[in-house]
């Protein structure tokens, strides 16, 4: 008999599959605008194709090397005890899963990517209709990746967690419930190289993506707006071909890449708590291990709706309504199905309250989300004090705008903690006094992730919405438009500016709970607990010890070097961009004249280079980094390094993420004419403010599309990198 658990989770990833699609033929089939907005269309995708290509071959040797390393160091180490799988079983199953992990994850945002390219055109052609249309294919558009990347991934670790023997696929039982947890352990150990996997691709991929698009952006912006005052996405401009494909590779390829390690690393976590709870439990239910599956399932319906649901209104009105209308009906069915999955899986396992607890807690995962969407849209959207005192600095200087921008980004990592802090301690606290359950408070944070994970497909859709936009507005630039086509652009743009901004604060979030959760999963693989089945976990990791203390401090220096390492990429890209540009203005006048065309494709191949040798050395220190603490200060060390590497990492992604989506929307508010003198006098580009608020944006480009959402991966890579090495730590 097939379970009607497993027809829900492959029903719900076949729809999500089948919906993309129908999306995808949806946004193909519309109007391709005129033959100058297809010609500068397919610059665009002929650029940001060839790169992608060569970063995805590189990343592939890379990740080959890195499963055969992963094999031969399990393979050689003696039996773990109580174990019953051999190290070679279970060298050459991590090996595959790892593999398996980093194509479904290039595959997801290397599709994503493609369709997003071809709908910034349709999204350009939209406009000349109306802002309604124009938004309806464009966040449909971003649609695609976000249900590829999530249906992808719910089957991915549900079809390994059965092909490797978790379960019994007919009925979803173990022969002998007392040795479960060692079989899913055993399993468990060498499916987690699927997250690895995941996060090992989304880390090369969000990195050599970050450095390309912000090569050529800052080289464009301070060469073509600020010395040469010619608007943005002027043609005259050559690196204008380079930055829109960077946008797809970093935003698009990038983001898919992340989210998709995001939601397979968070169910696994979830799942091997899960198999601890289903030997404790009395009745030995399976519910503990499908529950984050199934609630994965709900998810993508939920978030299906959703999209359908954004159809705006052909008046003038602000497009983030629309966007913000369909996230909270897809979160309000989020609620709906969490409570209702929570009672009737995990109400009946022998806890008489779980059922409403563990509702409460997924509650609290999904009003996390709110909190971050909220709070991210008041530090970048230009609705609000902080971009304004950013605009307002302007008039005084880029020195100014610098330290305005800075300001607020410090700033926004005070309600991230306190956001982040009530969600651990809530779900904590409701799982923990669940009577008479063990690892109830852990297992309850668990199902906060999973609450907050359940409307990832519809994040990630208004992400993808903001490159569209973007390269759209460009689009329109490039081919000589009408004022009333770029204006609807320019509207779009500004918002897709703002969710780039709140899906990275959604992604933080995410990361800071699921770090826990994987955390707690450490803890238990290294046998760094001292009685299992204590109802409180007392753990064996002493911050007073030195060997933790200074695998803390490691974390969070590795932090601090990779940051450092992202952000000079990109500054040594961009000085190789701008030289570039300086020098064909120079040599041939008839650029800026009009009589002759750049020579775009020596702007793409510098970017294409630049990147794909600059993401190498950050990405080995990533992951080199783990492994050299696991070998010398062994399992504790890189507990210490997990604790304080994550707190550090989330803290500084809030930061970048929030201090450069700022600095870019105080740019935008002054180009929509918002700023005055004090002669009541409109600034407007070309005028000092507007050069200052330039200097800015160019600060904040690697911050908020290099750095910033590379840690989202860093974060959640030392964890699975760890929980998969952990054999050799202990």
């Amino acid at each position: 008999m097939f379970p009607v658990w497993l027809a829900i989770i492959y029903g719900a990833g076949i729809v999500g599959i089948i919906f993309a699609l129908l999306l995808a033929r949806q946004v193909l089939a519309s109007d391709r605008g005129t033959p100058e907005m297809q010609d500068i269309a397919a610059k665009i995708y002929a650029g940001a194709m060839a790169y992608l290509k060569r970063q995805y071959t590189t990343i592939a040797y890379l990740a080959v090397f890195a499963a055969v390393a992963i094999g031969v160091l399990l393979a050689v180490l003696k039996t773990p005890e109580g174990s019953t799988i051999s190290p070679v079983e279970l060298g050459i199953k991590t090996s595959v899963a790892f593999l398996v992990g980093a194509i479904c994850s290039g595959l997801s945002g290397f599709i994503g990517m493609y369709i997003a390219v071809q709908a910034n055109l349709r999204t350009a052609a939209a406009a000349r209709r109306s802002l309604a249309d124009a938004l309806t294919t464009s966040l449909r558009g971003g649609a695609v990746s976000g249900f590829l990347v999530v249906a992808l991934s719910l089957m991915g670790v549900t079809t390994i967690l059965l092909a490797y023997g978790g379960l019994q696929f007919n009925d979803l039982t173990f022969a002998n419930p007392q040795t479960a947890t060692e079989t899913v352990n055993n399993v468990l150990s060498s499916i987690v190289g699927f997250g690895f996997g995941a996060s090992f691709v989304a880390l090369f991929a969000q990195l050599g993506g970050g450095i390309y698009t912000k090569a050529a952006d800052v080289g464009a912006d301070l060469v073509g707006k600020v010395e040469a005052g010619i608007p943005e996405d002027d043609p005259r401009n050559p690196a204008v071909i380079a930055d829109p494909g960077g946008r797809y590779v970093g935003d698009c390829a990038g983001r898919g890449a992340d989210l998709f390690e995001s939601t397979a690393a968070e169910n696994i976590g979830a799942i091997i708590l899960g198999a601890v709870l289903y030997k404790l439990s009395p009745n030995h239910s399976v519910a503990w291990l499908m529950f984050p599956l199934i609630m994965m399932a709900f998810g993508i319906v939920a978030s299906m709706i959703g999209v359908l649901l954004v159809r705006p209104s052909s008046r003038p009105h602000d497009p983030l309504n629309d966007l913000n209308l369909g996230f909270y009906v897809t979160a309000f069915l989020c609620m709906i199905a969490v409570v209702g999955g929570s009672f009737w899986m995990l109400g009946d396992n022998g806890y008489s309250d779980a059922g409403w607890k563990f509702a409460l807690c997924g509650i609290i995962g999904i009003l996390t989300s709110f909190a971050f969407v909220l709070f991210t849209q008041y530090y970048t959207a230009g609705s609000w004090r902080p971009v304004r005192e950013i605009a307002e600095a302007s008039k005084t200087g880029p020195a100014t705008v610098v330290i305005a921008g800075t300001a607020v980004g410090f700033e926004t990592t005070a309600p991230s903690t306190l956001v982040i802090g009530a969600a651990l301690l809530g779900s904590y606290s409701l799982g923990n006094s669940i009577t008479g359950l063990p690892l109830g408070g852990i297992f309850g944070t668990a199902v906060a992730t999973v609450g907050m994970l359940m409307t990832a497909a519809y994040i990630l859709a208004m992400d993808t919405f903001g490159p569209i936009t973007d390269n759209a507005g460009g689009i329109t630039e490039m081919s000589n438009s009408p004022q009333e086509v770029r204006d609807v652009t320019d509207a779009l743009d500004a918002v897709g500016n703002t969710t780039k901004a709140l899906t990275k604060g959604y992604a933080v979030g995410s990361a800071a709970l699921a770090a826990f959760l994987l955390f707690s999963a450490y803890l238990q693989a290294a046998k760094l607990v001292k009685d299992p089945k204590a109802l409180v976990p007392d753990p064996l990791v002493n911050l007073a010890d030195p060997v933790v203390f200074v695998g803390g401090f490691i974390g969070a220096a590795l932090v601090f070097l990779f940051s450092s390492m992202t952000v000079r990429a990109v500054g040594k890209a961009a000085g190789g961009m701008i030289e570039e540009v300086r020098r064909q203005f120079r040599e041939d006048p008839g650029i800026m004249a009009g009589t002759s065309q750049p020579d775009y494709a020596r702007c793409v191949d510098i970017s294409t280079r630049s990147a794909l040798k600059a993401m190498i050395m950050p990405g080995i220190l990533a992951v080199a980094t783990p492994v050299a603490v696991g070998l010398l200060l062994r399992a504790q060390g890189a507990a210490g390094m997990l604790m304080i590497g994550t707190i550090t990492g989330v803290l500084m992604a809030n930061y970048l993420n929030n201090a450069g989506g700022a600095w870019d929307n105080a740019k935008k508010y002054i180009e929509a004419g918002n700023l005055k003198d004090e002669n009541g006098n409109v600034l407007r580009k070309k005028s000092d403010a507007h050069a200052a608020a330039v200097v800015g944006d160019t600060v904040g480009d690697p911050f908020k599309d290099t750095s910033g959402p590379s840690l989202h991966v860093l974060i959640k890579l030392l964890a699975t990198i760890t929980l998969v090495l952990v054999p050799l730590f202990v």
